[in-house]
């Protein structure tokens, strides 16, 4: 056992799991802060991506966005409310810092205060805004 133990962890005991399907492993990534274009990645099988960081700030797949969309999407099938609210002028998200996560995600700090989603890139494959990923990763579950 102490051998073992100075050897340091195997890949399977101390890495992070890489994307089983190879098409959600990115061969490179681009991430725009200081222009404000977004993330720019291409897939391990030629596929280019680009997010808008508004679009990740929609998107993002934290725990607290995940039940803000949940609430929302039930007010939604409860049926029009008696009283249309008037929605409020939101500014477009822009992105302050990005960082990454061990070698599988992409944490984002936006100009809104939120920093807690991490983009892993399966996510990000899996929200690819092109018609293409959309058939490939969210009709069929992915």
């Amino acid at each position: 056992m102490l051998q073992r133990q100075e050897q340091g962890l195997t890949a399977a005991e101390g890495a992070m799991p890489i994307p089983i399907d190879s098409r959600k492993k990115p061969a490179t990534v681009k991430v725009h802060v200081t222009s404000g274009a977004g993330v720019d990645i291409t897939w391990s099988d030629g596929h280019a991506s680009h997010y808008d960081f508004a679009y990740l700030r929609e998107e993002c797949p934290c725990a607290t966005c995940n039940d803000e969309r949940i609430r929302k999407s039930a007010m939604a099938s409860a049926g029009p409310a008696s009283a249309a609210a008037l929605p409020m002028f939101k500014p477009k998200a822009r992105a302050q810092a990005a960082t990454t996560v061990g070698n599988y995600a992409i944490q984002i700090t936006f100009t809104d205060g939120h920093a807690t989603g991490i983009f892993s890139y399966d996510h990000l494959r899996s929200i690819c805004p092109c018609p293409d990923c959309a058939k490939a990763f969210r009709a069929a579950g992915g």
